[in-house]
C-alpha cells in the first residue's frame, strides 16, 4: 500500500518541480529564441490539418442542430449569435484540448523520450547544460503559442462555417447571421478562450516533458509514455475547461 502512494507522490512532486523550474528559467539568458521558433512550427506542422478535419466537422454540427432548434421556435435569424457563442466559448477550447493533447504534446513527448533513452539528456547534463533550460522552456511556450493560434484558428473556421451552413444549406438570412455575431459573444469571452486555450497549451506542454525526460528504458518506454502523455493531458485539460468556464461565467456575471 505505501508503495502504491509513493510513486504517485513522486511523479505529481517531480511534475510540479519541472513546472518551476521551467517558469524560473523563463527569462534566464541566453533565450533560446531558435529552439522555439523551430518547436513552433514542428507544434504547428503536426497539429494543423488535424484541427481543420476536427473543427469543422464541430461546428457543422453545433450550427445543425441549433439551427433545427431555432427553426422550431422561429428565430433562425439568431442562429449567428448561437454559433459565436457556441464556437468560441466552447467548442474552439475544445478542439484545441483535442489537437494539444492529441498532436502536440505527443509528439514533444516522443521527440525528448527519444533523446531520453540515448542518453542525450546526460550527456547534456555532464557538459552542464540544464535541460529544462535548454530543451523544456522552448517547448512549453511554443506550445502555449501554438495553442492561442489555433484556438483563433478554429474560431474563425467555426464561425464562417457556420455562416456557409446556415445561409446557403439551411437558408437563413446572412445579414440576420452576421448581425447576431455580436449579440451573445463579446470581447470577455474571446479573452476567456484564449486564455483557456493558453493554458491548455501550457499544461500540455510540461506535461508532456516531464513524461518524455522520465522515460527509462527502451523504445517501448517512450511508446508507454507518449500513450500516458494523452491520458494525463486529457485529464488536466479538461479539469481547467471546468475551472475556467465556471470562473468565466461567475466573472461576466456579476
Amino acid at each position: 500500500m505505501k508503495n502504491l502512494l509513493v510513486v504517485p507522490t513522486r511523479a505529481v512532486g517531480g511534475f510540479f518541480a519541472l513546472s518551476l523550474d521551467t517558469f524560473r528559467f523563463t527569462f534566464a539568458r541566453p533565450w533560446q529564441v531558435r529552439e522555439f521558433i523551430e518547436q513552433s512550427w514542428f507544434i504547428a506542422r503536426v497539429s494543423m490539418i488535424p484541427t481543420v478535419l476536427v473543427a469543422v466537422p464541430f461546428t457543422v454540427l453545433v450550427s445543425f442542430t441549433l439551427n433545427i432548434l431555432l427553426r422550431e421556435i422561429g428565430a433562425a435569424d439568431l442562429s449567428g449569435a448561437g454559433a459565436a457563442f457556441g464556437t468560441i466559448s466552447q467548442v474552439g477550447p475544445m478542439v484545441t484540448v483535442l489537437i494539444v493533447a492529441g498532436a502536440g504534446a505527443t509528439a514533444i513527448c516522443a521527440d525528448l523520450g527519444a533523446r531520453t533513452i540515448r542518453e542525450e539528456i546526460d550527456a547534456m547534463e555532464v557538459l552542464g547544460i540544464d535541460p529544462v533550460k535548454r530543451l523544456v522552456v522552448p517547448r512549453v511556450y511554443a506550445s502555449m503559442i501554438v495553442a492561442l493560434l489555433l484556438n483563433a484558428m478554429v474560431s474563425t473556421i467555426g464561425i464562417f462555417g457556420g455562416f456557409v451552413f446556415s445561409v446557403f444549406l439551411q437558408g437563413v438570412n446572412p445579414g440576420a447571421f452576421v448581425n447576431g455575431i455580436t449579440l451573445l459573444t463579446h470581447l470577455p469571452d474571446l479573452i476567456l478562450s484564449e486564455v483557456k486555450a493558453g493554458l491548455f497549451g501550457l499544461v500540455a506542454g510540461l506535461v508532456a516533458c516531464y513524461k518524455g525526460l522520465t522515460v527509462k528504458g527502451g523504445p517501448k518506454s517512450v511508446g508507454d509514455a507518449v500513450n500516458e502523455t494523452v491520458v494525463f493531458a486529457f485529464m488536466a485539460l479538461f479539469v481547467i475547461d471546468v475551472i475556467l468556464t465556471a470562473v468565466g461565467i461567475k466573472v461576466t456575471a456579476g
